[in-house]
């Protein structure tokens, strides 16, 4: 289990993230996570993942073009337990590192990350802001215009389904289902 706590995790984050935009997302990423781990049976690790949820983009916002590497130094060199540091590491596989997703958390985090964000930016676009009243078809109709969240990977999106061994449509409903359970809370 972590050698950090929630509060600590949250002092190393905002030592290396300032921005509203990226602390929100690691927000949501906990929330995320500790939803699946509740909802597939790991609910005595659900803090550990939420803490994979929060730390995930550590290095993002201060070195962009060595994401998860830098983490991989600072996280290291700041004593983290390496399975905390693997598991964050891990959602950079393929894009910048060779840290492939074996633990079905790791592989939770690589398939949601990205689609957190195309999730948010579809919710924005309606009247209410909010998942709460978001369906499937509305995300799958903005999932298809590749202009649209531009920057959330559709590949990698869909190979983390396939890690999973999920369909598209199982990993965006219940994406959008773990971000309505928490989404006051952010």
């Amino acid at each position: 289990m972590p050698d950090i706590d929630r509060e600590e995790a949250w002092k190393i984050l905002t030592d290396y993230n300032k921005d509203a935009f990226h602390l929100k997302h690691a927000q949501i990423m906990e929330k995320v996570m500790y939803y699946f781990a509740n909802e597939l049976g790991f609910s005595q690790e659900a803090d550990f993942w939420a803490l994979v949820g929060l730390l995930h983009d550590l290095d993002f916002e201060m070195f962009p073009e060595q994401h998860c590497v830098k983490q991989q130094e600072i996280m290291h060199d700041l004593g983290l337990d390496p399975k905390l540091i693997r598991a964050t590491v891990s959602h950079g596989y393929a894009l910048t590192v060779e840290v492939k997703p074996e633990h079905i958390m790791e592989k939770i985090l690589y398939a949601t990350d990205e689609l957190t964000g195309l999730i948010g930016a579809v919710a924005l676009m309606r009247p209410s802001k909010s998942v709460r009243d978001l369906e499937l078809k509305s995300v799958k109709k903005k999932y298809k215009n590749p202009n649209f969240a531009a920057g959330c990977s559709r590949e990698v999106i869909e190979r983390g389904a396939e890690m999973l061994g999920w369909g598209l449509d199982e990993l965006i409903t219940k994406t959008i289902q773990a971000m309505r359970a928490y989404e006051n809370s952010i």
